[in-house]
């Protein structure tokens, strides 16, 4: 409930920052909903009614291939932010250009870094990049940024490209507040150290798609034995496997650290 609740409101957040900040000076987010706000601008359909047609086929794609929860949670996101933009009237909330994109991606980025960190996410590249990635082992912060890149050069040709170069730094700005919030588009090594680890080891085993090394230790202090689980999993992941984690043993040690590469089998289910 704590999450649907953030999640929500958040998507509202977001909402707001188009139509008071981006929308009203031409200026697009990343994602399918910068092409929503671009085609609302262009054409007489509103953005929220376009960005929840353009995010259906890829919410059917998701139920169908990513995890229920957050699918789910993804639904609900993509939901409330197209009634928000459906709800909301477009409003100049100041006359500034640069600062209506500065400000816009700030907290278009703390709305969807709140999102990520409840487990969900706003829909559209977000999907694509995850499904893509689980087909080949790519970078899934290079696939949202070269889509972005798409954006932001249509920008370009359909407004101006004052409006692209406004684009492209509310985009960055968002990006580096959903990194400042959540983690960024790289994959992430856990190294997981309980007195359970069997039990941290089902969860992982049966809820996690990937691989788990275990390690036996001791500690220097006690000198009781302990297990040393070590995998590697997405962003997207990570509110899951904590919730894992703590339920098999609230008192585990966890450090998480970013990973640049990961050469080998990735996914458990890939052969």
């Amino acid at each position: 409930m704590r999450n649907i609740v953030v999640i929500t409101l958040s998507s509202i957040i977001v909402a707001l920052a188009y139509n008071l900040l981006l929308i009203p000076h031409e200026i697009l987010s990343g994602g399918l909903s910068g092409i929503a706000i671009m085609l609302g601008i262009i054409t007489p359909l509103n953005t929220g009614v376009l960005n929840l047609l353009l995010n259906l086929p890829l919410l059917i794609l998701g139920v169908l291939k990513l995890g229920k929860r957050f699918i789910g949670y993804t639904i609900l996101s993509v939901v409330v932010l197209s009634v928000s933009l459906y709800i909301i009237p477009v409003y100049k909330a100041t006359q500034d250009p640069i600062l209506a994109s500065l400000f816009g991606g700030v907290i278009v980025g703390l709305g969807l870094g709140i999102i990520f960190r409840a487990a969900g996410s706003s829909g559209g590249f977000d999907i694509i990049a995850m499904l893509l990635s689980r087909k080949r082992d790519f970078p899934l912060g290079t696939l949202i940024s070269a889509m972005n890149g798409i954006v932001v050069a249509i920008s370009g040709f359909v407004f101006s490209w004052d409006a692209a170069l406004l684009t492209l730094v509310s985009i960055y700005a968002t990006g580096k507040v959903v990194d400042t919030i959540h983690t960024s588009h790289i994959k992430l090594t856990m190294m997981i150290i309980t007195s359970k680890g069997e039990e941290v080891k089902q969860q992982l085993l049966e809820k996690l798609h990937r691989g788990v090394t275990i390690m036996d230790a001791k500690g220097a202090y006690s000198g009781e034995g302990r297990k040393v689980l070590i995998t590697v999993i997405t962003r997207y992941q990570l509110a899951d496997v904590k919730a894992m984690i703590k339920e098999a043993d609230a008192k585990a040690f966890v450090n998480i650290l970013q990973t640049t590469e990961v050469i080998g089998v990735f996914d458990r289910g890939i052969k």
